[in-house]
């Protein structure tokens, strides 16, 4: 059962570690990684407890819509960084708000479906959300440790970059090739 509940985890954080490799292009200091790594891991503690918690009612409620959100806010924040790249010259250091705050949240949202199906069939809320959680956080900390050192090979405005890597994130999700 624990492999079984490492293996979930593991699967429902690959959003995230994805996410966290183009978020890595920012060149985040350590200290910012690791809190965005913690925020990251925070809201998928969060949202499978909602979901263990609440049970089906979110599954009928978001669960068709829980990854077309995900991928509205990947693709708004991608813009942004767009619009901004367009915009300014070549930032010192890009306003870090949004990957801290804006991003987890949505990303989990399909973490509350897992958690109702994990209630569901009996686990404990006390074991699976802070298991997810860990593992997210350790999976975005080293998918932004990866994107970091992509981004010093890779001769572009790293805000740039990012953007247009979301971008097409979120429209690889609303069409499906995100599988």
């Amino acid at each position: 059962m624990i492999w079984n509940l490492l293996i979930l985890g593991f699967t429902l954080s690959l959003d995230n570690f994805r996410t966290a490799i183009v978020l890595g292009a920012l060149q985040l200091t350590r200290r910012h990684a690791v809190q965005v790594a913690l925020v990251f891991g925070f809201w998928d503690t969060v949202a499978p407890l909602v979901g263990i918690l609440a049970g089906d009612y979110f599954a009928d409620t978001i669960g068709s819509s829980a990854e077309y959100v995900g991928a509205a806010v990947l693709g708004a924040y991608g813009l942004y960084l767009l619009v901004q790249a367009w915009r300014t010259p070549a930032p010192e250091e890009v306003d870090q708000r949004w990957a801290l705050f804006g991003l987890p949240l949505p990303l989990s949202i399909d973490n509350v479906v897992a958690g109702t199906s994990l209630g569901l069939i009996g686990f404990s809320p006390w074991v699976a959300p802070p298991v997810f959680g860990v593992i997210t956080a350790v999976m975005t900390f080293v998918g932004l440790q990866i994107g970091k050192a992509a981004a010093r090979y890779i001769r572009i405005r790293s805000d740039l970059l990012t953007g247009g890597a979301l971008v097409i994130m979120a429209v690889a999700v609303l069409f499906g090739f995100d599988a």
